[in-house]
């Protein structure tokens, strides 16, 4: 009996010191907690009255977007923006404006999510009247001239209107292609002749 309760006491340490050895492996293994900010979603600068500008290689302006304010996140890269306005220029066209209540954009401005309101807006030109898209949201990839929503659709031109949900928009090829529950009436150009006489 002696024996055993003398062989106890170095066992017990032993166990101590497997355990203790055991957790301060387990505790140094935890990736280190940065407390630089890096992890928070704060915006690390705030502009009021922005306006950028896209050229191409040639020093033709492409497109304007502005917003009455910007806030950049650093930790994903994006960029809220409050009344953002899109506004595509081509000297052979008449300008696209594409602008909305609220706005958040990718670093670089490649793709913009737009909500609260969203409008196109193609002004007239000799061959057609302005045209007027309105949704709820939209998403825009700048670089593409492509846009397209699954939200519900109503596009107006002189007295004509088509609405339905989901669009899918090419701004180089000027069309518009509703994808589902598509209704509209469309003035034809005999009756518009007929009015004007």
């Amino acid at each position: 009996m002696k024996k055993w309760s003398s062989a106890l006491l170095p066992l017990s340490i032993l166990l101590v010191l497997v355990v203790l050895t055991a957790w301060l492996r387990y505790v140094t293994e935890f990736p280190e907690v940065r407390n630089d900010g890096r992890n928070r979603h704060d915006p690390d600068y705030i502009i009021s009255g922005v306006q950028g500008r896209k050229l191409d290689s040639s020093g033709n302006l492409l497109y304007t977007l502005s917003a009455d304010e910007i806030r950049h996140y650093p930790d994903d890269d994006t960029t809220d923006l409050l009344k953002p306005t899109l506004i595509y220029l081509d000297p052979k066209q008449p300008p696209v404006t594409i602008r909305s209540g609220h706005g958040q954009a990718t670093s670089q401005a490649q793709r913009i999510e737009l909500w609260d309101q969203v409008e196109i807006y193609r002004a007239a030109n000799a061959n057609e009247g302005q045209l007027v898209a309105t949704m709820s949201e939209l998403t825009v990839l700048t670089e593409e001239e492509r846009a397209f929503t699954k939200s519900r659709v109503l596009i107006t031109q002189t007295n004509s209107w088509v609405q339905g949900v989901g669009m899918q928009v090419n701004n180089q090829l000027r069309t518009y292609l509703l994808e589902s529950d598509v209704t509209g009436q469309i003035e034809s150009h005999f009756s518009r002749k007929k009015a004007q006489r």
